[in-house]
């Protein structure tokens, strides 16, 4: 019977400590041939983009500009 993630591979043990929690995010992130997760990786990317862009402008287009 296939496994879960249907490509056939074993699901690795849950991680122990912040180096393997940050070996198995980088994997999980840099893992060229999972469209899913790559897909993923990329709406959170965007996602913190538009937060960014909304929250942190300092601009108001719409005030008065000052007259020189």
């Amino acid at each position: 019977m296939a496994a879960a993630g249907g490509g056939g591979e074993a699901v690795a043990a849950p991680p122990r400590g912040i180096r393997a929690w940050l070996r198995s995010a980088f994997r999980f992130a840099t893992d060229r041939n999972d469209f899913r997760r790559n897909l993923l990786v990329n709406l959170g990317l965007f996602a913190a983009g538009v937060w960014v862009a909304r929250n942190l402008t300092d601009m108001d287009l719409m005030a008065p500009q000052p007259v020189p």
